[in-house]
């Protein structure tokens, strides 16, 4: 056997990490939210150290230290190094790892098991791009027979939480310092004060982002039908660039009802976690080809591996890759987005550190 066959995962470390911040959308307040992070140590020396691939589970659903440290983590470390392995021996095999780790598992059940696998799925690649010594957009445009066309995406701040204090000046002052960082594009978010308010926020952003075309705004799952329509009626004449997670996200006849009555975009689909999920939502959802997002995250749906599969999935229903705007604003999404051709990406520029955000030169440095 050579040398490259005895390549093998030495130990796997999950640690729970807080969130910084005092933050909330319409739904959920994150000042107590946490994020597995996992490390994936092998027996591969580079410089006198061991090689070790680091990821996290995206943004928004807590650590998931349970699933990881009494199920998926002993399958790995309990299977045979061949069987992480590629064909050729050389790489971990993504695909691989994922399916040992989701053995004995049922099909369904998504949710926090999806971010839980992706933690581990996500690490592979990062320790695979550290293998070949290069950007991880570039093994992964490679694993899927693509080459990055270029390392210049569009890229937005997405912030415009709702704080204890400091109401509309310091959403201001927020945007503004996005501004200053040079983006040019901006999401907020809506729903959680009266409409009246949100309006008045849309205003003040609005000042900061020129046009509503630079600007898009995120209900995060809140509204009923009723709620759903005053709010695309009232925000209408803004021709914001798109209106998001407008209500449960698996409510897919409400947001059918929406794409008949709202003319501007509508972006959904950071919590739908599976290749079927989506399916049903292309199906189901009303979603219109060349206009509306897709919102999916590999940080939260199992890795890269079920979201390229997604990818596929929306290129066989007539849509563009083009469409796809992954969710969580960190750093292994803007890889992702350059690698696989998307369209853009969100960066959290203000909030969710030390996860969120990203210079906005970082895949090209």
């Amino acid at each position: 056997m050579n040398r490259c066959k005895r390549m093998r995962i030495t130990d796997i470390s999950e640690h729970a990490v807080k969130l910084e911040g005092n933050v909330a959308n319409a739904l959920v307040n994150f000042s107590d939210h946490t994020i597995s992070v996992v490390i994936v140590h092998t027996d591969v020396v580079r410089a006198g150290k061991p090689v070790a691939g680091i990821a996290f589970n995206s943004i928004g659903r807590y650590a998931q230290s349970g699933i990881l440290k009494d199920r998926m983590i002993p399958r790995l470390m309990n299977a045979e190094a061949h069987e992480l392995l590629n064909d050729q021996g050389d790489r971990f095999d993504p695909a691989r790892v994922l399916a040992c780790a989701m053995k004995n598992e049922k099909p369904g059940g998504h949710g926090d098991r999806a971010a839980a696998a992706s933690a581990l799925e996500l690490a592979i690649w990062d320790l695979n791009a550290k293998l070949a010594d290069e950007p991880a957009y570039v093994t992964i445009a490679r694993h899927y027979g693509r080459t990055a066309a270029s390392t210049r995406v569009p890229v937005y701040a997405a912030g415009g939480y709702y704080y204890p204090d400091g109401g509309i000046s310091r959403l201001k002052d927020e945007m503004l310092s996005y501004r200053d960082m040079g983006f040019n594009a901006f999401k907020m978010k809506i729903g959680g004060d009266s409409l009246k308010e949100d309006l008045a926020r849309i205003d003040a952003v609005l000042t900061i982002a020129g046009e509503g075309s630079k600007l898009a705004v995120d209900a995060n799952d809140r509204f009923d039908r009723e709620v759903a329509r005053t709010y695309a009626e009232a925000m209408h004449p803004y021709r914001l660039r798109w209106y998001e997670e407008v209500g449960d996200p698996l409510d897919f006849d409400l947001n059918c009802e929406l794409t008949g009555l709202y003319e501007g975009a509508v972006a959904t689909g950071e919590n739908l976690f599976s290749v079927q999920d989506l399916r049903n939502l292309l199906r189901y959802g009303g979603m219109r080809r060349g206009l509306d997002v897709f919102q999916m995250d590999a940080g939260l749906s199992y890795g890269i591996t079920e979201y390229a599969r997604m990818v596929d999935e929306l290129e066989a229903h007539g849509f563009k890759r083009e469409f796809a705007f992954p969710h969580g604003g960190h750093l292994i999404n803007l890889h992702i987005v350059v690698g696989l051709g998307l369209g853009g990406c969100e960066a959290y520029p203000g909030v969710f550190q030390p996860f969120g955000g990203y210079y906005l030169n970082q895949v090209a440095a």
